[in-house]
């Protein structure tokens, strides 16, 4: 355990707490027992060293660890715990929970035994199939953190610390807002470097790396994070790549599953699954009409890409339209349920919007009431149409 100390303590040292995620003040760090899930990539682990260098001010009393370290070859969670405990310890943070097997047990059995130590753990957002499992429904508060939104891409950028809006603020004065934060800065060339390399904290490390840090997530997701939750062989973690691969190329796409069932070879149930596994595992988002419930067996009527940086890692060449839907798409669900428009192309609550380019008309959606253009390329709106940029200050 010393060993996992000091590799605790000099993680910690290098972490800078000068910028916070979103969520980092949304979280009640109070709770006995915190899940954080959320995409590999997103800053779920800096975000748990910040809690601690800015919150203790005696280090010992919280201890960091990432269950994928060798340790755990040969001791439990519960071992680490009841040490960590017996030695003064009040907060444990457990990284990378899902790489531990039968880790909700493990947790159940701490939070029943240790009734003074808090346990915060992050895990793949895989992990929301978790939700409802008797043991840990009423232990554990699961709080999901998103990749980057545009707003949190500006402040990391130092161009402004600008507020959330509602979607109801965009919509109603999207205007007055685009002017406020125009004044001063270009928001269009910022937009395009987001839509390329700023929904992943790890952009900051460096950009000449950033693609193949990203293609090294992506295919940890797949060999390591889903195995680590579904029981797939190593067939199917190739067939989930040629997926995905094959999807990056068509999307936006109204998904045939017996086209895709014979290029990758798989059954029509398989395919099916297979899209729910990458939705959950946030590498794609998958939209249907208004009361259609989604489940694993249950074929979308639109497959996109999870954010914009995925599609240019597929192609330098990104399809702009794509590009443009899968922006929204993104950064609108993660604060609303998105669902495709029988007119128009999405609809939010009683919203209905059209998205495309600056010359994009309304002829779609005229008699639609409650509609609206979103539109790329334009730095201020008019009316009911609103900037695309726009849709990244939800959160």
């Amino acid at each position: 355990m010393n060993n996992l100390i000091k590799i605790y303590l000099r993680i910690l040292q290098e972490t800078e707490v000068k910028s916070f995620r979103y969520l980092y003040s949304d979280v009640d760090w109070n709770e006995r027992c915190i899940a954080i899930i959320g995409a590999k990539g997103v800053g779920k682990t800096t975000m748990m060293l910040q809690h601690i260098k800015a919150t203790f001010e005696d280090k010992n009393k919280a201890l960091y660890v990432s269950l994928d370290n060798s340790w755990f070859a040969n001791h439990t969670i519960f071992e680490l715990a009841d040490e960590f405990y017996m030695n003064g310890g009040t907060h444990l943070f457990l990284d990378e929970i899902h790489h531990y097997p039968n880790w909700a047990t493990q947790i159940k059995n701490i939070y029943d035994s240790f009734l003074k130590l808090k346990v915060i753990f992050t895990g793949s957002s895989l992990l929301q199939i978790y939700k409802s499992t008797a043991d840990l429904s009423r232990r554990v508060v699961y709080e999901k953190l998103e990749g980057l939104s545009f707003r949190e891409f500006l402040k990391f950028e130092k161009v402004g610390d600008f507020p959330v809006f509602s979607l109801k603020e965009i919509v109603e004065n999207h205007q007055n807002i685009a002017l406020q934060i125009t004044e001063n800065i270009k928001i269009m060339p910022l937009f395009k470097k987001y839509l390329k390399i700023g929904y992943y904290m790890f952009y900051k490390e460096g950009l000449k790396k950033y693609d193949i840090k990203l293609q090294e997530a992506v295919n940890n997701v797949i060999d390591i994070d889903i195995p680590a939750i579904e029981n797939i062989e190593f067939e199917s973690r190739h067939k989930l790549k040629k997926l995905l691969a094959i999807l990056a190329k068509l999307v936006p796409y109204t998904p045939n599953i017996t086209d895709l069932s014979k290029a990758i070879g798989s059954n029509r149930n398989n395919t099916v699954k297979y899209l729910s596994l990458l939705a959950n595992a946030k590498l794609l988002n998958l939209v249907s009409y208004k009361n259609k419930t989604i489940g694993d067996l249950t074929k979308p009527d639109k497959v996109l890409l999870n954010n914009t940086n995925l599609s240019y890692l597929f192609g330098e060449n990104a399809n702009i339209g794509s590009a443009r839907e899968t922006f929204f798409v993104n950064q609108l669900s993660s604060v609303a349920d998105v669902v495709l428009a029988k007119q128009g192309d999405f609809m939010i609550d009683n919203y209905t919007f059209e998205v495309g380019g600056k010359k994009k008309s309304f002829d779609q959606i005229k008699d639609i009431p409650n509609s609206f253009v979103v539109a790329d390329d334009i730095e201020i709106g008019y009316k009911n149409k609103i900037p695309l940029w726009m849709f990244g200050l939800l959160y």
